[in-house]
């Protein structure tokens, strides 16, 4: 493996090792050539004698050179066409007559690059004895150029084997052969000869790694396998192309000249060590061509696009758009008129920098608003030649002077860029009629250092005030007031004051009741008195949480009329004008039961402590001259009402008496309802008490319940 390695970088040598054993190859007799790389290639120097053999004569022997700066003679030498100074890392050489072509490498090398190698190449000899070591098979390395036209199969090279032996056959194997892509290549089993089927494309596979071996009549392999590489030389066969579009670069306006505006870099699918791959950047067109046609400059080998005009050019004010189109071109073989292109579009955008301040489009502006009224009443419009999409066209206003009582506001319509001046609070013409505001607009981004606000950016705003005939005003209101309940009708309940803000106008008030929900209340409508035409009771379902509510009305003499509305709240005191009642009013016992406490009664009453509870229960006089039942106090709303002895199945009324805590208290004379049943088998019945049937069990049941209740 070192041994082939070292062939394929130095030729010269190593073909003295084997000259015994080789055969006429069609072909460059040295692939791989090393030049030393000099200062500058001299023109019609002789650089190197390159020696090619199709075996046959070399009729019409033809050379072609990667590089269009060097030519081959017909005898070999190659030579410069002109003085260059930098030639890249390689030259490639194509040959063809009518029977072969091939394909020689010339690698350019600094001085001790080639020494070490020499070095390394003898001290391998001496330690190996190449020279004189016979090797069985002779694979040089092949280069094929891609793209080579019909017809195929083609001839590219040749496997060689020193001893011969009868019926031996050459076999090739590896990717491209007998396996995926296969057939590509194939070997004469008997001369050794290796051809390429078809057409190679160097940017799908660049190198083969094959395997060539000798076998016998059986098929036994006898020789080998030795590896025979086969490189794919590039052809300039595609173009460049811009693969990371769009591209947009951005650059402030105002930019130095020399500023970087964005990088464009095309990709090549040829060798990147070749010419075929060496791209240069050039623009071909620029939109628009004003203020000049060459805005931009584009580096040929890096492809940074960088500004080249003056900063006061770079204003975006004055430009007929603030967006340029750039036709960028990439040219590969060095951008030689022979390399092949590929374009594509740059866009570049001029950012504005706010270098214009906001400016009122006059002095003074004038406002008409109704007192009393709010909204927006002015727009006030600036001009500003920056971009409306950024901070440095968007205006903030603010009112410096004449708003002592924030009674205007001033906010941006985003759309317009006008300020809209709003009253916020309600003027009152009486107050003032006319109002001066001074008022600035800003930027929301800062100025640039250079540029400062000027008196442009301050305006006046006069506002009159207009008068409106208002409604009178209470004073209080909501006005409130304390009143017992039952009062006589015809009292006076208060007077209102209501008064006109209209000062200046001179107009009389009249007034009217607006809301009275119970109908109890009139008004007075030339002084404003309030008096009840009904009597006020705190228990009607009018009042809520013992306060009654009513509206009036005050009306001036405005035409036309204006209003006001005042509110009342009478808070009602608690008279005790409610007799307590009594509940149930009807209980039921078995003629038969044990436990005689028929029923537990509950008072209640409609006024407010302390006119209500402890409630006093009582029995009236009973008739007859035994006492059939008695009552006793639970606790203070509720007592008890116990049989003295069983009765007989009848009805029966019991005479009650409840009274209230009340100065003076009230009482409710009242009869409880008592049927006697007849109970069988927990079966009530009060048939022939006209009683409904019900059982005991309830009775019994709910006769507990009252009674646990009754106890806390």
């Amino acid at each position: 493996v070192q041994v082939k390695s070292l062939f394929c970088l130095f030729p010269q040598v190593l073909l003295l090792a084997f000259a015994e054993d080789l055969e006429c190859i069609p072909g460059f007799q040295q692939k791989v050539f090393y030049i030393e790389q000099p200062s500058e290639f001299t023109e019609d120097q002789p650089l190197l004698n390159l020696v090619f053999d199709d075996c046959q004569g070399n009729s019409k022997l033809n050379f072609e050179v990667s590089n269009p700066d060097f030519k081959v003679e017909g005898d070999g030498f190659l030579f410069a066409l002109k003085n260059v100074s930098d030639a890249g890392r390689a030259l490639f050489v194509h040959a063809r007559t009518e029977h072969a072509e091939d394909m020689a490498e010339i690698l350019i090398v600094g001085a001790d690059e080639k020494r070490m190698a020499l070095k390394e190449i003898f001290k391998l000899e001496s330690n190996l004895g190449i020279p004189r070591q016979k090797r069985a098979i002779l694979a040089t390395p092949i280069l094929i150029p891609e793209n080579q036209r019909p017809p195929f199969p083609r001839s590219v090279g040749k496997v060689i084997r020193s001893e011969r032996t009868e019926g031996a056959k050459f076999r090739l194997s590896g990717k491209g052969v007998d396996q995926e892509p296969k057939g590509i290549f194939r070997i004469n089993e008997i001369s050794g000869d290796v051809s390429v089927t078809r057409a190679l494309d160097r940017e799908a596979i660049a190198n083969y790694e094959l395997e060539v071996e000798v076998t016998d009549l059986s098929g036994k392999v006898i020789d080998g396998p030795d590896r025979l590489d086969i490189s794919v030389i590039d052809q300039n066969d595609n173009r460049p192309m811009f693969k990371e579009g769009p591209y947009v670069g951005h650059v402030m306006e105002g930019s130095p000249t020399g500023t970087t505006v964005m990088r464009m870099t095309a990709f090549d699918a040829d060798d990147a060590s070749t010419d075929n791959a060496l791209l240069r950047y050039n623009i071909l067109k620029q939109t628009p061509t004003k203020p000049s046609p060459n805005m931009f400059y584009i580096d040929p080998e890096k492809g940074d696009i960088v500004t080249v005009v003056s900063p006061v050019l770079l204003d975006r004010e004055t430009m007929e758009t603030p967006k340029y189109e750039l036709v960028v071109e990439a040219k590969d073989m060095g951008g030689l008129d022979v390399g092949l292109t590929g374009t594509a579009t740059a866009t570049i955008l001029i950012d504005d920098k706010n270098d214009h301040p906001p400016e009122f489009t006059k002095r003074e502006f004038q406002a008409t608003v109704k007192e009393g009224v709010t909204g927006v009443i002015v727009n006030l419009t600036v001009g500003d030649r920056d971009d409306p999409a950024t901070g440095a066209w968007r205006a903030v206003y603010t009112i410096i002077n004449g708003n002592p009582g924030q009674s205007f506001e001033i906010h941006t319509n985003p759309q317009t860029n006008e300020g809209m001046l709003s009253v916020v609070k309600p003027l009152d013409y009486e107050i003032s009629a006319f109002h001066t505001l001074l008022i600035k607009v800003e930027n929301e981004d800062p100025l640039i250092p250079d540029i400062a606000y000027g008196p442009s950016s301050t305006a006046t705003v006069q506002i009159t005030v207009e008068d409106v005939n208002e409604g009178p005003i209470f004073h209080p209101n909501p006005m409130t007031v304390t009143k017992r309940e039952n009062i006589p009708v015809g009292s006076v309940v208060l007077t209102v004051n209501a008064t006109d803000p209209d000062t200046l106008q001179h107009q009389t008030i009249r007034y009217s009741v607006f809301k009275d929900p119970a109908g109890w209340l009139e008004i007075n409508p030339t002084n404003g008195t309030i008096g009840t035409t009904a009597v006020l009771d705190r228990e009607s379902p009018y009042v809520h949480n013992n306060i009654y509510t009513a509206q009036f009305l005050a009306i001036d003499s405005g035409n036309p009329p204006a209003t006001g509305t005042g509110t009342l709240h009478i808070t009602l005191e608690d008279v005790n004008d409610n007799i307590p009642s009594l509940y149930p009013t009807l209980a039921k016992v078995c003629d038969d039961a044990k436990d005689l406490r028929v029923v537990v009664l509950g008072a209640s009453d409609k006024d407010l402590h302390p006119n209500t509870d402890p409630f006093k229960f009582e029995l009236s006089k009973q008739s007859g001259p035994d006492k059939l039942w008695r009552i006793n106090k639970l606790n203070n709303t509720h007592a008890q009402v116990i049989l003295l002895q069983n009765l007989q199945k009848a009805n029966y009324n019991i005479p009650i008496s409840v009274t209230d805590s009340g100065k003076p208290p009230l009482t409710n004379n009242t009869e409880l309802k008592l049927q006697v049943c007849s109970c069988k088998k927990s079966k009530m019945d009060c048939s022939a008490s006209d009683a409904l049937h019900i059982s005991m069990a309830l009775i019994l049941l709910s006769l507990g319940s009252l009674f646990c209740k009754s106890f806390p």
